[in-house]
């Protein structure tokens, strides 16, 4: 069942849900961003609108919808959190990555990850995961003999905290 128009938005962004992603599930207006396409997608998995999701997915957007048949259980979607929206390399490429929350059990669990979007014909569709998880750390710069100290003394490294 779908929100109410002055309802908050599922996707967490804030706004209503008439002004956020009603109009883009109900096809009134595209999504002008591939990050506008990610919270309608997870809006559509919040109010279980399988058919939009099958037609914003690019291995299916093409072919006529189907039911699966799926012993799975529906997961509660609760929350979306976008972390980052990036462009790509290309400009009809982006990569958002996200959070999204869901209650199994009584507990809440997150999904994380990064996804591709790609415009066709001038539409945001999804593509793919391109990371499932937080993104990895990345390793502080390693501080050469001749460099500064890193522990402001003002020495050379090789002569302060280097020893």
């Amino acid at each position: 069942m779908l929100p109410a128009a002055d309802a908050p938005c599922p996707c967490s962004s804030g706004q209503t849900f008439g002004a956020c992603c009603g109009p883009i599930l109900s096809r009134a207006r595209p999504a002008a961003t591939a990050e506008q396409l990610m919270r309608s997608r997870f809006t559509a998995h919040y109010v279980r609108d399988y058919v939009y999701l099958h037609r914003t997915y690019l291995e299916t957007a093409r072919r006529p919808y189907a039911p699966e048949q799926d012993d799975g259980p529906d997961l509660a979607w609760t929350r979306l959190a976008v972390h980052a929206h990036e462009p790509g390399p290309k400009p009809d490429i982006a990569y958002v990555d996200f959070t999204a929350y869901f209650d199994a059990e009584g507990k809440e669990q997150a999904l994380h990850e990064k996804s591709e979007f790609r415009r066709i014909d001038g539409e945001w569709i999804y593509t793919r995961s391109v990371r499932v998880g937080p993104a990895p750390a990345k390793a502080a710069p390693k501080v050469g003999r001749n460099d500064p100290c890193t522990c402001g003394s003002g020495k050379k490294y090789k002569h302060c905290c280097g020893k």
